[in-house]
């Protein structure tokens, strides 16, 4: 069973860090702010997810894994907070207020 959990664990993490390189990707390649915030913000979100998921298996505790999913929501509060903020502000820049 342990090496299944690591097989999970690894896959995951995996594609946790491949959402991450093409949310990078997207930040660099986008020609617009608004693009690249979503790539960025939803690429970010779903890799934290999944590497999150990969490691619940790997904790030994269930207030351990409380703490992963505390993080991973504090990272997606704090994220959609941060786009809404920057967007806001950009929206204002073109409007002229």
């Amino acid at each position: 069973m342990s090496a299944l959990a690591d097989l999970f664990t690894l896959v995951m993490v995996a594609g946790g860090a491949l959402l991450f390189l093409a949310g990078t990707l997207g930040l660099l390649r986008f020609p617009d702010t608004l693009s690249r915030l979503h790539a960025l913000s939803k690429a970010d979100n779903l890799g934290l997810g999944l590497i999150v998921l990969g490691l619940l298996p790997q904790v030994g505790s269930i207030a351990g894994g409380l703490k992963l999913v505390c993080v991973w929501l504090l990272a997606q509060l704090s994220a959609a907070t941060a786009s809404q903020l920057i967007a806001g502000a950009l929206h204002r820049r073109k409007s002229g207020r």
